[in-house]
């Protein structure tokens, strides 16, 4: 070339900017690499344009924790009704979804809610959603909240006015 342009130095070729409309399909991962076949930056000499490789980041959910396709979730139920069960509602991806949380659940009690995870990569299926149950424990109460927790913990058998040495006391009068 005699007399190559100024913009493209004689490469048949100018960097520019563009927009290109991107499908993210539903179960993407941070990691994931999305191909764009003719979408890349045009060949040398009149060749054939390159391919645009997409990598996916997945933000973080504030709710939400992803593994593969299973969420996990953690809930607060009060005590009262871990202690007598109840009906409680859990955010999903598709909306509220109600569950029976049984009397006497404990803190850390896991629930599996089936086909509510994120979807699986190029399937119509759906991972689980785990829903981690933990005790909310108030931290005021009222005053009358105070005396039947007492009189509960009386009836229990759980001393709560009672201090640590007076315990160990206890014990090896006891056990003595």
């Amino acid at each position: 070339i005699t007399s190559p342009c100024s913009k493209c130095k004689g490469s048949g070729r100018i960097r520019k900017y563009r927009n290109v409309k991107v499908k993210v399909p539903a179960g993407v991962d941070t990691g994931t690499r999305l191909r764009m076949t003719g979408e890349g930056e045009l060949g040398e000499n009149g060749g054939p344009p390159g391919d645009l490789f997409i990598y996916i980041s997945v933000k973080p959910h504030r709710f939400f924790k992803r593994e593969g396709t299973d969420l996990y979730c953690e809930v607060p139920v009060s005590f009262p009704q871990a202690a007598l069960g109840a009906e409680i509602e859990v955010p999903t991806l598709d909306g509220p979804e109600k569950i029976r949380i049984p009397a006497g659940t404990p803190s850390g009690k896991e629930f599996r809610l089936k086909g509510k995870g994120v979807p699986r990569l190029n399937s119509h299926h759906r991972g689980d959603q785990i829903v981690r149950i933990y005790i909310d424990v108030p931290k005021k109460l009222t005053p009358r909240q105070k005396e039947l927790l007492q009189e509960f913990a009386e009836i229990s058998g759980n001393e709560v006015q009672k201090g640590f040495f007076e315990k160990v006391k206890d014990f090896f009068a006891h056990n003595g």
